[in-house]
């Protein structure tokens, strides 16, 4: 019978590729492979975590203590762990979980594949095995992160920045093309560094510029910028390539400068405001996701309102909120007593977001009678849900189409916006 195994991803899109990655290697080894599965009979679970801020970690947690528990019961033999919690506390995991047969690090994938019995093939190294819909996948360009920003344990848990050469990155997209992929969300912990490490100089614009070349790319998304030191020789690419979204995802956390001084962010109120107006002066039409952190240590009330105003006047046509959370191993956890209480981060984060609100509400509304070109993503219930080249999945809105049309997920189409919600527009095909 064919061994079985079944891998449960938690955390960001980063850790989605690397399952992806694993599970290639299992397949290409004769396992029946399958993927965050409730009903998978497999007898060998292996579960990538996350370790980022606490309710992460406590994720991570309580689903290996639910697979210890069934191995207990005998529902499963095995139970392998990897990615960034066990990156992070693998000596703790291993005194206080001992029903798992292995803690592996983020990037030993290979010794775990070697523990399976497995082979593990250099000549799959980037081949992946797709998790998400066969119209999309997540292309990830680097590993780690040289920033010190002072709430982030990721630099201590993946290391220093690691860029993927272009001709691996290309191949690797043109493979995935040849899949039927025709959107690429590229991804890394901080796209403003790509190339610097192995060419000396940012190589990000080149990097898009091939990777838009590629035949039957429709959408190209990038995520995870870093405003400091920002290549802006990307912009001309973004606004020529047909290609590349008109869609940014650039984590900026404050406008205070106080505050990005306390959060080692190496940039100021002024100089994120220049660089929001060259981006949209540059790339016009340009629909800018960004997240801002709350509660931070030395926040205080003058600090949350000049936020709000900040909010207000850029208008950010995406925007998330996060509570600072205190973490060990990081520059604030070990230098900055945490004296603002939960309740008052969440209120901060809830009033923000409902300043937001406001606004997404707006911009939506301005869409209304407009045609725009949308991707079907899925069928639910009444409705076909699909997106436009200014989101992305998970984070972003959502376009509601009748179900009566004949459409095709995986498909473009033109669609005529005909109502909005606050993050949500509904359409009609062309």
């Amino acid at each position: 019978m064919k061994k079985k195994i079944n891998v449960i991803t938690l955390g960001c899109s980063k850790n989605l590729v690397d399952s992806e990655l694993f599970l290639s290697q299992m397949q290409a080894n004769g396992y029946e492979v399958a993927h965050d599965s409730d009903d998978s009979d497999a007898r060998i679970v292996a579960i990538n975590t996350c370790g980022f801020i606490l309710d992460a970690k406590e994720e991570s947690v309580n689903t290996i203590l639910e697979y210890a528990d069934a191995k207990r019961r005998g529902v499963i033999d095995k139970i392998f762990v990897f990615g960034c919690l066990s990156e992070r506390y693998k000596d703790a995991l291993i005194a206080e979980i001992p029903e798992v047969d292995g803690f592996y690090g983020k990037f030993q994938v290979r010794k775990m594949v070697e523990d399976l019995k497995a082979d593990y093939k250099l000549s799959l190294s980037r081949q992946r095995y797709l998790t998400t819909p066969s119209h999309y996948a997540y292309l990830k360009i680097s590993e780690g992160c040289n920033r010190t920003c002072s709430y982030c344990a990721i630099p201590r848990m993946t290391g220093a920045h690691i860029s993927i050469p272009i001709e691996e990155l290309v191949a690797e997209a043109r493979s995935l093309a040849q899949k039927g992929v025709k959107e690429l969300l590229i991804i890394a912990q901080d796209l403003s560094f790509y190339g610097i490490d192995l060419y000396k100089e940012s190589r990000l614009a080149q990097l898009v510029s091939e990777l838009s070349e590629i035949e039957g790319i429709e959408w190209i998304k990038l995520h995870y910028a870093y405003p400091s030191n920002f290549p802006y020789d990307l912009l001309p690419v973004m606004h020529q390539k047909p290609n590349v979204a008109n869609y940014l995802d650039i984590a900026l956390q404050h406008c205070s400068d106080k505050l990005l001084k306390l959060m080692r962010r190496n940039t100021t109120k002024k100089e994120t405001i220049n660089l929001i107006n060259r981006i949209r002066e540059e790339v016009p039409g340009i629909h800018l996701r960004t997240t801002m952190l709350v509660g931070h240590p030395g926040e205080t009330e003058e600090d949350f309102e000049e936020l709000k105003s900040f909010v207000r006047e850029m208008r950010f046509e995406r925007l998330g909120v996060f509570p600072y959370s205190h973490e060990e191993d990081t520059f604030a956890g070990e230098k900055y007593e945490d004296t603002i209480p939960t309740e008052v981060k969440q209120a901060r984060a809830d009033e923000l977001m409902e300043i937001q609100q406001q606004i997404a509400a707006q911009i939506n509304a301005t869409k209304i009678g407009h045609t725009l070109k949308v991707v079907i993503d899925r069928l639910e219930g009444e409705y076909f849900i699909g997106r436009t080249e200014f989101d992305s999945p998970e984070v972003d809105g959502e376009v509601l189409i009748s179900a009566d049309q004949d459409l095709e997920i995986g498909n473009f189409y033109l669609v005529r916006i005909t109502g909005s919600e606050d993050f949500d527009l509904y359409g009609a095909l062309i």
